[in-house]
């Protein structure tokens, strides 16, 4: 069975229209009030309504958000056969480039990147842009 069967790529989710999380970049990880929050660099295309066009110097509109995973129960890591506690799991977690996000069959997300493959079993992200 393909392992992608029946999930969802990122592309396809309404939280992440005109975005492009492959250029992307994971600043952080952390839990509140069982709430996973992803801090990251967000690559807005022109059809985001908080696009700006960029300075020539910029190239590219990048924006301060996050993704939030509402009600995250368990986190797993590349390797990882247990559930991580979800304090203890964000401090395991890297940094980097995203490289890959799905939403599988049974409900769970699966996020890759520089920073390893991690499994979350949340509710629906929510993506939300910072002031600046």
């Amino acid at each position: 069975m393909n392992e992608h069967e029946g999930s969802i790529d990122w592309r396809m989710l309404r939280e992440f229209a005109a975005v492009d999380l492959t250029k992307s970049f994971v600043l952080s990880w952390r839990i509140e009030a069982g709430t996973l929050l992803i801090d990251v660099d967000l690559y807005l295309t022109p059809g985001h309504p908080f696009y700006e066009k960029p300075r020539p110097v910029e190239k590219v509109c990048i924006r301060p958000a996050v993704i939030e995973f509402p009600y995250c129960k368990n986190l797993k890591t590349d390797g990882d056969n247990d559930d991580l506690d979800l304090n203890e799991g964000v401090l395991k977690l890297g940094l980097g480039a995203i490289s890959a996000a799905r939403r599988l069959a049974d409900g769970n997300f699966a996020v890759g990147g520089e920073f390893g493959a991690i499994l979350i079993d949340a509710e629906r992200p929510i993506l939300r842009l910072k002031h600046r």
